[in-house]
């Protein structure tokens, strides 16, 4: 086994941890993040508990399939917490956990930005396509 050096071992390790790669777990946790449906229910989540019912609701333009993956994406990452409570019918409310929670103001932070922002894009789209033609 060959002996590494600690300056070795400091650049694997930023070879490693480059969000840049695909390989890298930031880039996937990155890609995680950076879906539409997550950011949505993130944000219906903010204000509290909601069972699925009510996510649908906020987020009509999801579909059974893509909200029950991403539930299941954000409760396996840690940000959603899923908790059953035995009933007839069995109830099942998502709610952030901590980690989620800490999420929330960089995403606030670009919905603020969006908004207020979102005239200079579409000026910028309508010369773009213009320029196109």
């Amino acid at each position: 086994m060959a002996t590494v050096s600690a300056a070795q071992r400091r650049e694997q390790e930023r070879y490693e941890y480059n969000a840049f790669l695909s390989e890298c777990p930031g880039h996937q946790l990155l890609a995680t993040l950076s879906d539409k449906w997550v950011t949505l229910a993130i944000s219906a989540l903010a204000d509290g508990p909601l069972r699925y019912s009510g996510l649908s609701r906020v987020i009509p333009g999801a579909s059974q399939k893509m909200l029950t993956q991403t539930l299941r994406t954000l409760e396996r990452d840690g940000l959603v917490s899923r908790t059953v409570t035995p009933s007839v019918p069995v109830r099942v409310d998502y709610e952030l956990t901590a980690l989620g929670h800490s999420l929330l103001p960089v995403q606030r932070a670009i919905k603020s930005w969006a908004e207020t922002h979102i005239e200079q894009v579409h000026q910028a789209r309508e010369a773009y396509d213009g320029a196109a033609d």
